[in-house]
């Protein structure tokens, strides 16, 4: 059986962000699949402090973190799914600092000792896993997606964790109004995100 994790980077759980990644989740559960939803503003997650320590250790698999919090646990659902859908919304004309302190701490990921200036590499080249990214803002959704750096930190996100997107949301002009839900149209492509996932984990089994 398939097992696809959701990761809400939103401060709220019940709007635009978080409404998309659901409707995934809910959709694929439907057809059988494994869920597992992360809200990250309800794990305890400290900030990354480029201590190294994790990318001294060579090999491809993850390193452990020396800070003792979620983040180890969250990394380890990742671990073991087969899909990875991973909402975002823009603040400021970036990815939201919630989603970004997460993002930092995926150092584990690389392989980066001492002495070497080139930068850091990541340990597995192989992208094993499929995503779903998605993000939102109130700009419409041509202008996000060629101005705003959330897409682009998504996708550096999506392959570091060794997923494929085999699609993007960005739901623009939706923060116009306090209460705003996410659009029908939003909602479908969605749907669509859905069994793109599906299709493309029915084809790796």
């Amino acid at each position: 059986m398939a097992n696809v994790v959701g990761i809400i980077g939103s401060y709220r759980s019940d709007r635009v962000t978080s409404s998309l990644v659901k409707e995934i989740l809910d959709l694929v559960a439907d057809e059988g699949c494994e869920t597992e939803l992360i809200h990250l503003k309800d794990k305890h997650i400290e900030f990354c402090t480029n201590c190294r320590v994790c990318t001294q250790i060579s090999g491809v698999t993850p390193a452990r973190c020396v800070i003792n919090d979620d983040m180890n646990s969250i990394l380890k659902s990742i671990s073991n799914a087969d899909a990875i859908v991973i909402g975002a919304p823009v603040n400021f004309f970036s990815l939201n600092a919630l989603t970004k302190k997460f993002m930092e701490r995926l150092l584990v990921y690389t392989y980066w000792p001492w002495g070497r200036s080139t930068g850091p590499r990541l340990r597995n080249y192989k992208r094993q896993k499929y995503s779903v990214l998605i993000s939102s803002s109130a700009m419409p959704g041509i202008v996000g997606r060629i101005f705003a750096g959330s897409m682009k930190s998504l996708r550096i996100i999506s392959r570091i964790l060794g997923a494929k997107p085999v699609k993007t949301i960005f739901a623009g002009m939706s923060a116009i109004n306090e209460s705003d839900k996410a659009s029908p149209r939003a909602l479908k492509s969605a749907r669509e995100a859905g069994y793109k996932l599906l299709l493309q984990i029915s084809n790796k089994g």
